[in-house]
């Protein structure tokens, strides 16, 4: 019986010599023999070293080589969220309008569609009578003013000298306070026909043939989004506020997102969501600025609006997107990449390093997010485990399964 035994231990021994000869991807893969199976019934001695089933000898520089990555197992939080559709429109606060509400003809239009403009350019030229006329009354207003300032000034110093009587003193004071008030009225008026501190003035050094022309600036920096006026075209009919341009500056964007009733009570204002747009591999991050309190009467929606970063104006508003909202995440105290994850045999099994290699252990799984996965039984925080390329060393696992059934 012993030579039966020792005879089984040197063929074992010498098929793991040839095997190890082939090179390192011929891992070797260790099985009980009929040698450890005779030791177990207490026939033979075991030998010195002995590894269960599903054990692969690796060293550190086959590990490297076969791009095998490891790491520890610990806890964690299981990353949660929902997706929620969407669109991207533009930023409400980067939104300008240039606008009149004077009867005008549009004399000059310096801007075409398209067309980039910087905060306070001039972006088209009217010609009014309403803004002729303002101009005039603050002109004759600026010069009433003057005078009455001056004679009020005279006589102060007269009073003062009892060469002019009190009550025309006041008479004078009174008229130099009206005058003053008329020509803030009519400055305040050229103000609110869109004229700026800088041209109002320089009025008085203005030729009289353009007082009827007013010049309409950017209100922001943008690009021109929208025209909708002609050259000699009449605007500010009956008295309607007429819009000639509408800027819109695309440097920040909103994502307005539409959250149903059961989902909307876990967003919170400040937390980031990832967008993807539809039909696209493009990913962002945006923060949530806006969760609205109200549900849409159609849609029983709520509107979540996410303020997006677009400094190079990749993302372009109108378009559909998917939004993925974070919940609240939920603790794990074993938990790993779902990378490690192999199932083998219809078992989830994880490959667990010792100290020659790789042991392939069974395990039970729970929880779940996208990229890890919680792990209820048969790991414990602290052991090494494979992640990246594990797949490699499942294949050897079984590849040296099938072997050793065929023998």
């Amino acid at each position: 019986m012993k030579r039966i035994v020792l005879f089984c231990a040197g063929v074992a021994a010498g098929i793991g010599l040839v095997t190890a000869s082939a090179g390192w991807l011929r891992w070797p893969v260790v099985f009980p023999t009929a040698a450890q199976d005779t030791a177990a019934s207490g026939d033979a001695k075991a030998p010195d070293k002995h590894h269960g089933p599903g054990h692969i000898e690796l060293a550190d520089d086959q590990i490297r080589e076969a791009g095998i990555t490891l790491s520890p197992v610990s806890g964690g939080l299981l990353k949660r969220h929902f997706l929620a559709p969407g669109s991207l429109i533009p930023d409400a606060d980067h939104i300008g309008r240039v606008s009149v509400r004077v009867l005008a003809t549009v004399a000059e239009l310096r801007k075409r569609l398209g067309d980039s403009v910087e905060k306070g350019e001039v972006v088209a030229v009217i010609e009014s009578r309403e803004v002729a006329d303002a101009k005039s009354e603050y002109l004759a207003a600026r010069l009433t003013n003057d005078l009455q300032q001056t004679l009020y000034n005279r006589q102060k110093i007269l009073v003062e000298s009892r060469t002019v009587s009190e009550n025309e003193f006041l008479r004078t004071r009174l008229t130099a306070n009206d005058a003053q008030i008329k020509l803030d009225g009519a400055r305040q008026k050229l103000f609110a026909l869109g004229l700026s501190e800088s041209e109002i003035t320089d009025l008085p050094n203005q030729p009289a043939e353009s007082l009827r022309k007013q010049s309409l600036r950017a209100p922001i920096s943008g690009r021109i989004s929208e025209r909708r006026v002609d050259l000699g075209g009449l605007i500010g009919r009956e008295g309607q506020e007429s819009e000639l341009f509408v800027i819109v500056n695309l440097d920040d964007i909103w994502v307005d997102l539409a959250v149903s009733p059961e989902d909307i009570a876990a967003v919170r204002e400040g937390v980031p969501v990832k967008i993807r747009a539809i039909g696209s591999d493009d990913e962002a991050s945006a923060d949530v600025i806006f969760v609205s309190p109200l549900l849409d009467r159609e849609t029983r929606n709520a509107r979540v609006i996410a303020t997006l970063p677009n400094k190079d104006h990749r993302w372009k508003p109108g378009t559909f997107i998917t939004a993925e909202v974070p919940l609240g995440g939920a603790p794990s105290n074993v938990m790993i990449s779902k990378k490690a994850l192999q199932t083998i045999k219809g078992t989830p099994t994880v490959f667990v390093r010792n100290t020659d290699g790789f042991e392939a252990r069974s395990v039970r799984t729970g929880r779940e997010d996208d990229d890890d996965i919680e792990i209820v039984n048969g790991l414990s925080p602290g052991e090494t485990i494979a992640i990246d390329n594990s797949f490699v060393l499942k294949a050897e696992l079984e590849k040296g399964e099938a072997e050793h059934d065929h023998d």
